[in-house]
């Protein structure tokens, strides 16, 4: 749930003094920005000339620098992502003077540009920037990456043919992602944190956080704005959790409400004596069972102002709330909770708590698609700083599934027979628009049309933050294409699978919760949650073979003639640019019964 205050006064002041100090250069910044427009854009990956049009750009590479970009995507047979990968390498690597094909590093620019030579092979290798890490472009504002491909021959069939301008719009946006953890690209600034009730007030006092010394001036107005962009996300986001309407929607989840109270009452060899932080508390409801089940003490940190108050409020009411110790001048101790306003970021300020000081760290940081909001680095945060070596994470695992869904699963049906009437031109428009939209819904078991598989698995207790983004392949059967369903009936039979359905299980697993492990499932076989699914429609429907019919080779792969008997597909999962969002990149192809293979475009999804 991670957070970042910037006080409206500082904010100002910072303002003015960038202001003040860049008045004299802004006549020669507004022409040198107008001349940039007007001229050529594309800059060389190698020297520092720039050009009209990424065609006359590669040919440029080609002559002077012998990087044949359309020779090396072709013979290493360079999808999509890999050769946005291969720019932004290549870019990594020029800035330090190092050879993209051979890896010498040469003295100087000039020393690079007179030793670039003809590319080495790769063929039977591992490519040296097939690492997720460019996916992120280089340069920032990097036309580039908006156009390496508008010159491109059309592929064939196994290659996935994908509309490269339109989704470099969306993809550029996806990996220019916000790292909250990153503390070297910003200087934050926050307000003291004021949670006045009956019993006095409880501060925090933020000091700068990140931020090097080392920064250059011009720097500043650019951090200013990005800290901006920050705080008003999470201002909108933590300013949604005021709402008891929201409070009363998760509570009242007993799916979600239940799992959580039966792994915090049921292990009290986990929970009696303990010291338990709750990240993100809202009413406290977490904390109010963490009480009952024995905890020493209770730190309930939430970030909205207002649900702070109302956390320490119910605390108090319920007899629970920490009023001080005898030490402190106070009246005696009357409760465990301790009601702490701010973010877990900031914890470290709150002078009764000592780093790795907590027995057991509990949240419900879950979003839609699992990781929506993207409270689970603030978790890990929590993590590394505060929790014992050995404490208990609760819950301590999450896993992603995937499926394919049918034509139960959208609008269609709906429209087909509205009081008699055919209204179905409806449904294909909203079926339309959701291939290009996620949708959050619930999803019926019988409208599931494949295998479940497993997407991605986290273990909180040993991720890395960066684990938050990932990339996985998976592939789907229909799931009456078993042993028991096999017929020697050659007559065509099919299902449709109109796109692919996530959910997630969060684990409270037995190496913490010993007396009673707990399972927290949002899957379409069982009661269903406030999460509900993660609906990804695609852009047409593929059909899949049951049984083993025979096929018209001359059909299209994924038609009624030629059913697939798998589908095969890649999913990455990263965080967006708009903070606290989601981008998923849907990939897809069917292979055939005999063999033959089709891949459908790539489809890009922002939950947000």
């Amino acid at each position: 749930m991670a957070k970042l205050f910037i006080r409206d006064e500082e904010l100002e002041n910072i303002e003015v003094e960038e202001e003040e100090e860049d008045e004299e250069q802004d006549w020669e910044d507004w022409k040198a920005d107008d001349e940039e427009e007007d001229g050529p854009h594309f800059l060389c990956l190698f020297c520092d000339s720039k050009y009209g049009s990424s065609h006359v750009l590669f040919e440029h590479c080609s002559s002077s620098h012998h990087f044949d970009f359309k020779r090396i995507k072709k013979t290493l047979s360079l999808d999509f992502y890999s050769s946005f990968k291969l720019i932004n390498y290549i870019r990594s690597q020029v800035a330090e003077n190092r050879c993209w094909s051979c890896g010498l590093t040469c003295p100087s620019k000039r020393d690079l540009q007179n030793h670039l030579h003809e590319t080495v092979s790769y063929k039977n290798s591992t490519l040296p920037w097939a690492d997720n890490e460019y996916l992120k472009p280089f340069m920032q504002e990097d036309p580039l990456l908006y156009s390496f491909g508008e010159d491109d021959e059309s592929e064939d069939d196994d290659t996935i043919s994908v509309n490269k301008e339109e989704l470099m719009r969306d993809f550029s946006s996806s990996f220019e992602k916000i790292c909250m953890d990153d503390e070297s690209t910003l200087v934050t600034y926050a307000s003291d944190f004021d949670t006045s009730g009956e019993h006095g007030k409880e501060e925090i006092d933020v000091k700068e956080v990140g931020g090097s010394s080392d920064r250059k001036p011009k720097d500043k107005h650019h951090r200013v704005s990005f800290a901006k962009q920050i705080k008003n996300a999470n201002e909108n986001y933590f300013g949604s959790y005021s709402s008891f309407g929201i409070h009363r929607e998760m509570i009242s989840d007993k799916v979600r409400t239940d799992s959580y109270r039966n792994a915090i009452l049921n292990n009290p060899s986990l929970l009696s004596g303990a010291v338990v932080l709750d990240v993100g508390c809202g009413t406290g409801i977490l904390s109010l069972f963490a009480a009952q089940a024995g905890a020493s003490r209770v730190i309930a940190v939430e970030a909205s102002d207002k649900m702070a108050a109302v956390a320490m409020q119910i605390a108090k009411d319920n007899g629970l709330l920490w009023r001080g110790s005898p030490r402190e001048g106070n009246s005696p101790c009357t409760g465990v909770i301790r009601v702490v306003q701010g973010m877990v970021e900031e914890l470290d300020n709150f002078k009764h708590i000592q780093p790795h000081s907590v027995d057991v760290l509990l949240s419900e940081w879950m979003g839609y698609c699992l990781l929506y909001e993207s409270m689970l680095s603030s978790v890990l945060l929590a993590r590394d700083q505060w929790l014992k070596p050995g404490g208990a994470i609760l819950p301590d695992t999450a896993t992603m599934f995937v499926a394919g869904f049918g034509r139960g699963g959208t609008s269609i049906p709906f429209w087909e027979n509205v009081y008699g009437f055919n209204m179905s031109c409806i449904g294909r428009e909203l079926v339309e628009e959701a291939s290009r939209a996620p949708i959050v819904d619930v999803i019926d078991s019988c409208d599931i049309v494949t295998n479940s598989v497993v997407l991605q698995t986290f273990d909180l207790v040993t991720m890395k933050p960066e684990e938050v983004d990932f990339t996985a392949s998976i592939e789907l059967e229909s799931k009456l294409n078993s042993p028991e369903n096999d017929t020697t009936d050659s007559r065509p039979q099919t299902t449709w699978c109109y796109g692919v359905v996530l959910w997630f299980e969060t684990g409270f697993t037995s190496r913490f919760c010993v007396e009673m492990p707990t399972v927290l499932s949002t899957s379409p076989y069982t009661p269903k949650t406030h999460w509900s699914q993660t609906i990804l429609t695609f852009r047409e429907p593929i059909a899949m073979a049951v049984g083993k019919p025979k096929v018209d080779s001359s059909a299209a792969v994924g038609t009624d003639d030629c059913p697939v008997v798998k589908i095969l597909s890649r999913i990455s999962i990263v965080r967006g640019a708009q903070h606290r969002s989601i981008d998923i990149s849907l990939e897809t192809a069917g292979i055939s019964p005999d063999g033959q293979k089709r891949s459908w475009p790539v489809q890009i999804f922002n939950l947000q």
